[in-house]
């Protein structure tokens, strides 16, 4: 069975994939957000699909992250590697700086965000959200090509597209998180529902703006995010190689299915 990858901004494309298949898929919940690769990724069986459509042309509000994932699921998926970009949070956290998060904040609302009308009411448990087994091997990769990185942290999910005030900013990070993001929820309880191991690496690209004084979308400070935002892709890639032959040798840990199954079990026959 493929280990699945889910291509955050910066990565609608993996051009090293040797493919063997492209799958065109219709879920009960629509169309993935594009085509589902299926082929070998340094070594190592992979199902590709890009957050945000390989053009990026899909907004964090509107990715198909039911779909997404379900479509993974369908091809056999029971793992799952996804990468995303955040801003920094707190100034320790810089930059071109790596973070495996273990905890999320959500603040996003109006998206779809359960299966329970085909599965029945469930409450799932979300104290750790992540998956530990796959974080570890982020983590280990992180450290064997001795990449800036915390192995641990917590990601404030946000709306999006639009970006934080300053006020908000700082909130978030009184509020304890480190870093924001605007597609780390559903996408990782979708995860958890369909019993898939989950975990992401998330590329520091700049500093948010309750941080820097350098207000983010102030003229000129884009420019200065872009070496790092491309740098950041590059060493993404490098650390998913290392990652899926860690990953490889387990294929699913079984985390996510030792939560849900006593719910399920409980809701169907």
């Amino acid at each position: 069975m493929p280990i699945g990858v889910i291509g955050g901004s910066g990565l609608c494309s993996l051009p090293e994939l040797e493919v063997t298949q492209e799958v065109e898929l219709i879920t009960p919940y629509g169309e993935p957000s594009d085509t589902v690769t299926i082929g070998t990724y340094a070594g190592v069986r992979i199902a590709f699909v890009p957050r945000h459509g390989s053009q990026h042309g899909i907004p964090p509000h509107r990715v198909p992250y039911k779909a997404n994932l379900f479509a993974l699921k369908s091809l056999g998926v029971r793992s799952v590697l996804a990468t995303c970009v955040a801003g920094s949070l707190k100034r320790e956290i810089e930059p071109g700086t790596f973070v495996v998060p273990d905890q999320f904040i959500n603040l996003t609302w109006g998206r779809d965000d359960s299966y329970e009308h085909d599965r029945g009411f469930i409450h799932l448990p979300m104290a750790q959200p992540y998956c530990q087994t796959l974080a570890h091997a982020l983590g280990g990769a992180l450290q064997k090509l001795a990449l800036p990185h915390q192995k641990t942290g917590t990601v404030v999910v946000i709306q999006g597209p639009r970006f934080s005030t300053i006020a908000e900013s700082r909130m978030y990070a009184l509020w304890g998180g480190d870093m924001v993001n605007m597609t780390q929820y559903p996408e990782c309880y979708f995860a958890r529902e369909l019993g898939i191991c989950y975990s992401v690496l998330s590329s520091i690209t700049d500093y948010d703006v309750g941080v820097s004084s350098d207000i983010a979308m102030k003229q000129g400070s884009f420019e200065r995010v872009i070496p790092v935002f491309k740098s950041n892709i590059e060493l993404t890639k490098q650390v998913l190689a290392q990652a899926l032959q860690h990953c490889a040798q387990f294929l699913h840990c079984g985390c996510a299915d030792a939560e849900i199954r006593p719910y399920y079990s409980s809701v169907t026959p």
